[in-house]
């Protein structure tokens, strides 16, 4: 499945930009201000974005003209308010791959989506293998790996660490992974999260390895490698 960011300050409309793509089966995660959302986009790994050209923090443009600086070539479709030829051309000079003039319909939005993800398969195409220090995931053959050791893990258990893999670095709350794992609402009376991640600790620190799931009290977890 595409993931896709959505980086919007107007949440109602960022709600229902994510609503909307998640009914077709895409991943969604979203930014309110132009800083998250380009710390986002740097380490997100997505398929697309979809950016707010003004924005608290730096605006659309700027976040598009860094990452392409960086020879990040996610394509950026951008929504604007801005209609005049001008603004058009110096978003497209920045690296802008396309333009939605606001208001939008859902329908257009979801077409140039599918558009721009057809265009780009060479870029959009998500990497087979992620890593972490010494771990290794590998998303076709479906293996997990440390430090050359196989790690048996369950269908579950695989699609919560690559869900951690996937967003390494970040703190994740409960209620995303339960969202995003589970496919449910995080029930607070359960502690079916908390077994999980026991379950992958004791297989990923075997023979004395170092811990890579962190606990942040009050926040959730976060995978990163300390050594």
């Amino acid at each position: 499945m595409n993931r896709i960011l959505i980086i919007e300050d107007e949440v109602k409309t960022a709600n229902s930009i994510k609503q909307g793509l998640e009914e077709h089966s895409f991943i969604t995660e979203t930014a309110h201000d132009g800083n998250s959302g380009l710390r986002s986009a740097r380490k997100g790994n997505f398929d697309l974005i979809i950016c707010d050209v003004i924005l608290p923090g730096i605006n659309g443009k700027e976040i598009c003209r860094t990452l392409r600086d960086e020879q990040i070539h996610t394509p950026v479709l951008m929504l604007t308010a801005l209609n005049s030829v001008t603004d058009k051309l110096e978003g497209f000079d920045s690296g802008v791959d396309d333009y939605l003039s606001k208001p939008f319909e859902f329908r257009e939005l979801l077409a140039r989506v599918r558009a721009l993800l057809k265009r780009r398969p060479e870029i959009v195409q998500i990497a087979t293998t992620i890593k972490c220090g010494d771990l290794e995931l590998n998303l076709d053959t479906r293996k997990a790996v440390r430090a050359g050791r196989t790690i048996d893990l369950t269908a579950k258990e695989f699609a919560l660490l690559e869900y951690f893999m996937q967003h390494r670095n970040r703190v994740i709350p409960k209620t995303e992974l339960a969202e995003r794992v589970w496919g449910i609402d995080f029930d607070t009376g359960t502690n079916v999260i908390e077994v999980y991640i026991n379950y992958l600790r004791k297989k990923l620190e075997a023979n004395n390895a170092s811990r890579l799931i962190h606990t942040e009290f009050g926040m959730g977890y976060i995978l990163k490698d300390q050594a």
